[in-house]
C-alpha cells in the first residue's frame, strides 16, 4: 500500500510520497521490500496514487531489490480495501497486505503460519502500543479470534492495547466483501461485514517492532530506534566504532567529532572541528562545514551545511542549503531545496516548505508555507555567484549561458575566460556548450585576466563576454560575470532579461547546422600589451628608469604582466610570479603587501604593487615602503590626473570624500557622480548616462547638483579617470573598466610627468575621516525606510544619485540599502574620526527606531 500522501509529515511530503521518505538514507518502502524478501515474498503489487511516478521511477520492476513488482494505480482515493480491490486481477491466491510507509521488522513468516493453522479468511497483524489512541484497537479472544474493532477510541473505550498495524493475510474470498465503485476500508467496512456473516477473523500479536511514522516527531523517533537497533533494518555503512556507521566514500576530518549512535551517508564530508552528535543521520553527498554542530538531526541527501551551523532536533530536506552561522532550534523542519541565509535563526517548531528562501540574518518564529520570504535573484553585485557545484552547477551554467546567448544574434561571437581553478574550468566548459547550443560562437581565451577578456571583446567587436572566477576570500564559491559589447559589466536591464529567459527556459534551440563553434584567438596578450603601452608616454616612462616591486598573488596577471613590463624599460622584482590556485586561495593580501613594502625599502625601489589574482584591483606601495589604503590610492591617483590633464573630467561614486571635491576644484576638474556599483561606474566612464544619474528622482533636482558645478552626471566630455574606494581604478582611454595593469602603467606615466615620487603625492593628501555602520533591515521594510528618508530630506541639501546623501557644513551622511543582503548601509564623513563615527552611529540609531 503506497498511495498515501502523508499529510501530517509535511513539508517533507509536500513534493514526494510518504513511502519515498528516507529512513536511515533509504526510502521507507525499500525497507519494507527487504522485509518481504527476507520472508520469501517475491511477487509484489504496489498500489500507488499520490506522485506515483516517483515510486515507479525509483523501484522499477523490482529486479534491483530481488522482487517482481507490478503497479495498480488509483485514479481517486478508494480506501484501504478499495485500493486492494483495484489490484484484484493480480491477487488470485493467498496474499499479504502491508503498508509501504511504515517501519517494521514483523515476523511475517510466523504470521503466515498462524493464518494457515487457523484456516481463516483474514488474519490481522497486531502490535501492542503504550498509547493506542491514534490507532484502531482490535479486541481478541485467547485463541486470537477477533471480537470487535474500535477505530481511534477515547480512553474510556480502550479495552486493549493491541492495535491494527495494517498488515493482513487474506484469502481471495475477501473480495466478496469489498463492493466496487466506492471507497471502502478494511477495519471499518470489510472486517465488520465478515464478522457479521459469522466468519472468523483472527488477530496475531507480533513481538517485533512497528511504527506508523505518521508524524514528524515519530519520524525522528524512528531514526533513533534504528540507530539503537530496536528494529532490524539494514544500515548502509561500516560500523567504524560502536554505534557509528560510515558509508562508502564518506570523509570525516580528523579533528571532527562523531558521537554514536549516528550514521554518515555515502560520499559525505564532515569538516574540521564539526561535531556530529548522537542520533544524527547524514544523507548521501552531504557537506557538513567546519565547526558545525548537529544534535538529533536528520539530513537528507545533498544537503549543504556551511561553517558554524547549529541544528538540534531538526529535519533537513533534500538539497537544503544552510549558510554560515544558521541556527535551527528543536522541531524545525525544512522541505526540499530550501535556502537559509547566513546567521538566520529558525526558532522551535518552524516548518519551511520546499523551495523557500529565508533571508540573511532573519529570525523566523512562524512557519513559511506559501510566501517566498525574499527569494534570491540570480544576479548579485558582481554577477551570478554561489557555491561551486552546489549553487553553481554545470547544469545551471549551461542554462544560464543559453539564456544569455539567446539574446544575441544567431552566429555572433562572444569571448569566454576563466581563472586557474578546476571549478572555473568545469563551469567554463558548460558555458561554452550552452552558447554553442544557442547558435553563438565562442572565443576561448582559456586562462586569462578579467581585463584581458574585456579587451578581447572590444578589440574583436564581440557581442559580449563572460568569465568564471573564484570569489575572493571564499575558496568554495565561484562567480559568473557577464560583459556587454563594450567589455563592461552588463547593466541591470540586461540582467533582468537574462533572468527572465532563464526562469522561463525560453532558450533558442539551434539546428545541427546552426550550432556555434569554438575558436582560440591568437596574440591577444601581445595586442593587449601593445595597446596599453600606446596609451601612455612610453618615452617618459623609459627615461625615468623605474625600479618596481610586484606581487602577482599567484593569479592570472602572471600571463600578462611580463609582456607589458618588457616594453617599459623598468627594473622589476617580481614575487609569486606564477598562477597557482591553492596558493591564491590562501593568499593573505595585507601580509604580502607588507612584504612588498619591505622589498621596496630594501631595494630602494620607486614603486610597489600587489595585483589581485584577477588583475582588476591592486594595492600600491610608495617609495618609502608605505602601503596605501584604497582611499589614499584613490586620492593620490586623482591628484596626479587633475594635475596632468587640463580641466580633467573624472567619475567618482557618490560616497566620495570632500577631499576629492577639493582636489578637483583646485585644478578646475569636473566630477561625474555615479552609483556605488562597479557596473554604474563603468557605464559613466564609457560616456553612458544611467537612469537617475541626474542625482534626483524623476522631475526633481537635487540641491547638491544645483549648488556645485563640479558634480554633473552626464559627461560633457570624455572621462579621463574613474575610481572606486575599493582599489579599482579606470583609465577609459585604454579600457573603461577596472584594470590593475593599466593602473600601474598609467601611474608610472603620471609620476614621470610630474617628476615627483609617489610618497610626495601621498604626503600632500588631506586627512579623510569616514565611518561606516550597518542596520539590519528586512527586505519588506527597505522601501518604507527610504521613502521616509526622502520625505525627511525635503528642504535639506541632499544628493539622490544612489541612496540618500545628506550634506552637512563639515561633512556628509549617506544612507543606502544593500542590494543583496537585508541591510542598510550608513557612511558618514566628519572633520575628525570621532565626529564621523558619532554621525554614523546616531543615524544608525534613528534608522533602528524607524524600523520598530
Amino acid at each position: 500500500m503506497a498511495g498515501g500522501e502523508g499529510t501530517r509529515l509535511r513539508p517533507l511530503t509536500a513534493n514526494q510520497p510518504k513511502p519515498m521518505l528516507p529512513m536511515a538514507n533509504r526510502p521507507m518502502m525499500e525497507h519494507i521490500l527487504a522485509l518481504l524478501r527476507r520472508h520469501g515474498f517475491e511477487d509484489v503489487v504496489v498500489t500507488v496514487a499520490f506522485l506515483a511516478n516517483a515510486i515507479r521511477t525509483y523501484f522499477g520492476d523490482g529486479g534491483e531489490f530481488g522482487v517482481n513488482i507490478a503497479y495498480a494505480t488509483e485514479a481517486s482515493p478508494m480506501g484501504t480495501a478499495g485500493s486492494v480491490r483495484n489490484a484484484r486481477d493480480e491477487l488470485t491466491e493467498r496474499f499479504l497486505v502491508i503498508s509501504g510507509d511504515v517501519l517494521t521488522d514483523f515476523d511475517l513468516s510466523s504470521l503466515l503460519r498462524f493464518h494457515e493453522q487457523r484456516g481463516a479468511i483474514a488474519t490481522i497483524g497486531l502490535a501492542a502500543m503504550e498509547n493506542p489512541l491514534d490507532f484502531g484497537i482490535v479486541v481478541t479472544e485467547e485463541d486470537g479470534t477477533v471480537q470487535r474493532f474500535l477505530e481511534k477510541p477515547g480512553w474510556g473505550q480502550v479495552f486493549s492495547d493491541t492495535v491494527n498495524t495494517g498488515i493482513y493475510v487474506l484469502e481471495p474470498e475477501i473480495f466478496d466483501f469489498i463492493p466496487e465503485d466506492r471507497p471502502v476500508d478494511f477495519a471499518s467496512d470489510v472486517f465488520p461485514a465478515v464478522l457479521g456473516k459469522g466468519l472468523p477473523i483472527y488477530g496475531f500479536v507480533s513481538s517485533g517492532y512497528w511504527e506508523d511514522v505518521g508524524t514528524l516527531s515519530s519520524y525522528l523517533r524512528a531514526h533513533q530506534d534504528i540507530l539503537d537497533r530496536r528494529v532490524l533494518v539494514n544500515i548502509a555503512g561500516f560500523e567504524m566504532k560502536p554505534g557509528v556507521w560510515v558509508a562508502e566514500g564518506a570523509l570525516v576530518e580528523p579533528s571532527a567529532r562523531v558521537d554514536g549512535p549516528s550514521l554518515i551517508g555515502p560520499n559525505s564530508r564532515v569538516g574540521a572541528g564539526a561535531h556530529i552528535g548522537e542520533y544524527c543521520v547524514i544523507g548521501a553527498n552531504t557537506h557538513v562545514g567546519a565547526g558545525t554542530k548537529l544534535q538529533r538531526t536528520v539530513a537528507h541527501d545533498n544537503v549543504y551545511l556551511s561553517a558554524g551551523v547549529q541544528c538540534r532536533g531538526t529535519i533537513l530536506g533534500r538539497s537544503a542549503e544552510l549558510r554560515q552561522g544558521v541556527r535551527c532550534e528543536e522541531g524545525v523542519v525544512l522541505g526540499d531545496e530550501c535556502f537559509i541565509g547566513a546567521h538566520a535563526i529558525l526558532n522551535g517548531d518552524v516548518r519551511v516548505y520546499p523551495f523557500k528562501t529565508v533571508e540573511t540574518g532573519a529570525i523566523i518564529n512562524s512557519s513559511i508555507i506559501w510566501e517566498s520570504r525574499g527569494a534570491r535573484t540570480l544576479f548579485g553585485r558582481d554577477g551570478v555567484a554561489g557555491l561551486a557545484n552546489v549553487d553553481m552547477t554545470p547544469e545551471l551554467a549551461v542554462r544560464l549561458s543559453m539564456a544569455w546567448a539567446s539574446m544575441l544574434p544567431m552566429g555572433s561571437t562572444v569571448a569566454v575566460s576563466r581563472d586557474s581553478s578546476r571549478s572555473a574550468r568545469v563551469l567554463k566548459r558548460a558555458i561554452m556548450v550552452g552558447c554553442n547550443a544557442a547558435g553563438v560562437n565562442v572565443d576561448d581565451l582559456e586562462v586569462a585576466t578579467v581585463p584581458m577578456t574585456r579587451y578581447q571583446v572590444r578589440l574583436m567587436g564581440r557581442r559580449g563576454g563572460m568569465t568564471v572566477r573564484l570569489v575572493p576570500d571564499d575558496r568554495d564559491s565561484v562567480v559568473l560575470r557577464f560583459f556587454d559589447e563594450s567589455g563592461i559589466d552588463v547593466d541591470e536591464t540586461t540582467q533582468r532579461k537574462i533572468e527572465r529567459l532563464y526562469y522561463r527556459e525560453e532558450f533558442r534551440r539551434s539546428l545541427a547546422g546552426e550550432l556555434g563553434e569554438i575558436g582560440f584567438p591568437a596574440r591577444t596578450v601581445e595586442l593587449y600589451a601593445a595597446d596599453l603601452v600606446d596609451s601612455v608616454d612610453l618615452v617618459s616612462i623609459r627615461r625615468r628608469k623605474y625600479k618596481i616591486v610586484l606581487d602577482y598573488a599567484f593569479g592570472t596577471a602572471s600571463f600578462v604582466m611580463p609582456n607589458v613590463l618588457a616594453k617599459l624599460g623598468a627594473e622589476v622584482l617580481v614575487v609569486n610570479p606564477y598562477a597557482a590556485t591553492a596558493s591564491a586561495l590562501s593568499f593573505d593580501h595585507s601580509l604580502h603587501a607588507g612584504r612588498v613594502a619591505e622589498l621596496v625599502q630594501a631595494s630602494r625601489a620607486d614603486l610597489g604593487a600587489v595585483i589581485n589574482p584577477d588583475a582588476e584591483h591592486c594595492t600600491l606601495v610608495d617609495d618609502t615602503g608605505h602601503v596605501l589604503d584604497d582611499g589614499e590610492a584613490l586620492l593620490a591617483l586623482l591628484t596626479l590626473v587633475v594635475r596632468c590633464y587640463e580641466r580633467a573630467a573624472v567619475a567618482l561614486p557618490v560616497s566620495l570624500p570632500r577631499a576629492a571635491e577639493a582636489i578637483c576644484a583646485a585644478h578646475g576638474a569636473s566630477i561625474s557622480l555615479t552609483k556605488l556599483s562597479a557596473a554604474d561606474l563603468m557605464q559613466v566612464a564609457l560616456g553612458r548616462s544611467t537612469p537617475g544619474d541626474d542625482g534626483a528622482p524623476d522631475g526633481e533636482s537635487s540641491g547638491r547638483d544645483m549648488a556645485s558645478p563640479l558634480a554633473r552626471s552626464v559627461p560633457e566630455r570624455v572621462i579621463d579617470f574613474a575610481g572606486s574606494q575599493l582599489g579599482g581604478f579606470i583609465f577609459p582611454q585604454f579600457l573603461p573598466a577596472y584594470d590593475a595593469a593599466a593602473t600601474l602603467v598609467h601611474l608610472m606615466d603620471l609620476l614621470a610627468k610630474v617628476g615627483e615620487p609617489l610618497s610626495a603625492i601621498v604626503g600632500g593628501l588631506p586627512p579623510v575621516f569616514v565611518a561606516h555602520e550597518e542596520v539590519v533591515t528586512p527586505w519588506e521594510r527597505k522601501g518604507m525606510l527610504m521613502r521616509q528618508l526622502v520625505e525627511q530630506a525635503k528642504g535639506r541639501d541632499v544628493v539622490l544619485v544612489d541612496g540618500v546623501k545628506f550634506l552637512e557644513p563639515d561633512g556628509w551622511l549617506l544612507v543606502i540599502p544593500d542590494p543583496e543582503e537585508p541591510l542598510t548601509h550608513i557612511w558618514a564623513e566628519g572633520p575628525t574620526d570621532p565626529s564621523a563615527r558619532s554621525r554614523a552611529h546616531e543615524q544608525a540609531v534613528r534608522l533602528a527606531e524607524m524600523l520598530r
